[in-house]
């Protein structure tokens, strides 16, 4: 089943343009988004999550139109940058005060266990944490209430080697409890870990949109890795 569907998403810029996007993320599987930067992954994310208006194009998610659920959708999803953009010198437990009456499905039991999960502690400040624990933060928000869609704009950026591993598996372990996930990146060893799916867009185009081995199949070359596929494939676009 299809979870989150993209037609034709358009958007343009002065010197830069989305052009006829289309994609879908099917439910309890991860999909990798990769592109070189300025390749459009952003830009697409913030249109799923209407940051900013398109020009055309539909964007639906469990069977509704964006348009005019917005609401009721975002109830239901979960959205997170390398980055924490909270109150720095809040601390956790402050934040989480605040955070959660947004929220009709926020589950309690569900963010205690999360906190233990990642290990976590309420009387942190954002300033305080690494940046591994910024994201799992940010993380913590997104399932504390129950997300069945996470949407994750580069959420390796800036993470040590141990960091992005462990966030990695995290992200295997949340498919197991059945979440969707769909994440940004351009770190082709990401995707050799725990992506499904491939979404690769190249100067505002999806140039492909299918499993991972399918990806490898149509594009590879015999004896080639993933970031030699990427490589070549760029320096050919």
């Amino acid at each position: 089943m299809n979870i989150v569907e993209l037609k034709d998403v358009c958007k343009s810029y002065p010197a830069f343009s989305l052009k006829n996007v289309s994609f879908s993320l099917e439910s309890g599987r991860i999909t990798g988004f990769i592109g070189r930067n300025g390749a459009g992954k952003t830009t697409t994310i913030k249109s799923m999550l209407n940051l900013i208006h398109t020009d055309s194009g539909e964007i639906s998610y469990f069977g509704m139109p964006l348009a005019g659920n917005e609401t009721e959708i975002k109830q239901r999803i979960g959205y997170s940058t390398g980055t924490v953009s909270w109150y720095p010198r809040k601390t956790i437990r402050e934040i989480i005060s605040v955070t959660k009456s947004f929220y009709r499905s926020w589950d309690e039991d569900a963010y205690r266990r999360y906190m233990e999960l990642f290990a976590l502690d309420e009387g942190k400040k954002p300033i305080e944490l690494s940046e591994g624990m910024k994201v799992k933060f940010n993380l913590l928000l997104a399932l504390s209430h129950r997300a069945e869609v996470l949407i994750l704009d580069e959420p390796t950026s800036g993470l040590d080697p141990f960091s992005r591993d462990e966030l990695l598996e995290l992200f295997k372990t949340l498919r197991g409890h059945g979440a969707t996930i769909l994440f940004s990146t351009h770190i082709t060893s990401d995707l050799e870990r725990c992506a499904d799916d491939i979404v690769y867009i190249s100067s505002g185009q999806i140039r492909a949109a299918c499993s991972r081995e399918d990806f490898m199949r149509r594009f590879g070359r015999p004896d080639e890795t993933l970031e030699e596929l990427f490589l070549r494939l760029e320096r050919e676009a």
